[in-house]
């Protein structure tokens, strides 16, 4: 299936002419709470969608569980559904996936949640992303929570959204701390990507693309936004959604994921606080713990190229410059700061951070002692 894409200020205009020309009468809408209104998208779309009959969806936890998703499917089925559109952050588009293509299968939920293959197309979906990081308007999965666990599912291309409108307005009024943990999840996604075990060159053309624009425009976007910085921190975060849509994430969204549900720090934020160490562990790959078919020499010319794309020299001088970033748009680089403070705060990290799919990817092999010391590190 082809994405359409509009990018630039006012491309959510062009939602009219999208559904002027479809057969749609009945739309499901999954949105934020607060941020429907306060992102500018309820006062853009509220006389575009006057003429259809709209049900919405957007009491649901920031990180998407199976129970919402549940309750989201039950809301879906109440009337005949025609099209799905998803409006805000990577979690609100995600439960627009999963409600959207677990309304048409024939099982349970919970089933397809962990490790049953989709079997039927659901509806079209229309995806509006309001903040710059999570790249979900732009990949064919999503991420689900059953209890503390994560879990992916996707279909190559049933839940890619079909149509996605980029428009920089709607990020104006995200909140600093929302824009610094978005934005530095797109950041992750980019390297990561960068040296995935599954990159390709079109993976990568899209992480070179991507890392330049943001690393030009976080920190400002963060301490002094502007229009051009929030529209190139858009475009950036989406060529990231791109590039892990085709590699898929590693080694910090493996790990970050046990810091989110057991600690509550934000997704982005959670992948950052790894990042560096993790440039660190993979520069140091040798022929008896790469995981890249290509080789341990591929490995390091992969983290030779991000130096450069980060104007260093050295594995440490990204380290360093990637914590100097995190520090210059104020969020905390240390577990203890982060309440993550005993011996078994790390045994949870430890025990639930080695997501098969995700840790698989790395280049390196990352193994329990290995990750302990990198916690030791940033405690």
């Amino acid at each position: 299936m082809n994405q359409h894409e509009y990018f630039g200020f006012g491309s959510i205009k062009n939602l009219k002419t999208i559904l002027d020309e479809g057969n749609q009468r009945n739309i499901f809408l999954v949105s934020g709470g607060k941020s429907y209104k306060s992102s500018g998208a309820e006062q853009e779309l509220s006389k575009i969608l006057a003429p259809y009959t709209i049900t919405r969806f957007y009491n649901f936890s920031p990180n998407p569980k199976l129970e919402d998703v549940e309750k989201g499917i039950d809301v879906f089925k109440r009337e005949e559904q025609d099209l799905v559109i998803a409006v805000g952050g990577g979690s609100v588009i995600d439960m627009a996936k999963l409600i959207n293509s677990l309304s048409a299968q024939p099982g349970n939920p919970e089933d397809y949640a962990i490790g049953k293959k989709i079997e039927s197309m659901g509806n079209p979906l229309i995806a509006i992303p309001t903040t710059s990081g999570a790249g979900s308007e732009a990949t064919h999965f999503a991420v689900v929570y059953i209890g503390k666990t994560k879990y992916s599912l996707g279909h190559q291309e049933w839940m890619l959204p079909r149509y996605v409108f980029l428009d920089p307005a709607l990020t104006f009024d995200l909140p600093k701390y929302i824009t610094a943990s978005t934005g530095i999840d797109a950041l992750c996604q980019a390297i990561e990507s960068y040296w995935s075990t599954q990159s390709t060159g079109e993976s990568k053309k899209y992480a070179r693309q991507a890392i330049p624009l943001i690393l030009a425009n976080l920190t400002a976007a963060v301490n002094a936004p502007s229009p051009k910085n929030r529209e190139v921190m858009l475009l950036g975060a989406n060529l990231a959604g791109k590039a892990i849509n085709i590699s898929k994430t590693t080694a910090c969204h493996s790990v970050s994921y046990p810091i989110t549900s057991y600690f509550g720090v934000s997704h982005g934020h959670a992948c950052a606080l790894t990042l560096g160490e993790m440039c660190l562990f993979n520069s140091k790959v040798t022929e008896n713990d790469c995981l890249d078919k290509r080789g341990a020499k591929y490995v390091q010319q992969n983290l030779s190229e991000l130096c450069s794309l980060f104007q260093t020299q050295t594995p440490e001088q990204l380290q360093h410059k990637i914590h100097q970033l995190i520090n210059q748009i104020g969020l905390n680089t240390k577990l203890t700061d982060l309440n993550i403070t005993a011996p078994e705060h790390h045994d949870l990290i430890v025990a639930n951070g080695f997501n098969p799919e995700r840790v698989k990817n790395n280049p390196r092999e990352l193994t329990e002692i290995a990750l302990r010391n990198i916690l030791k590190r940033i405690s």
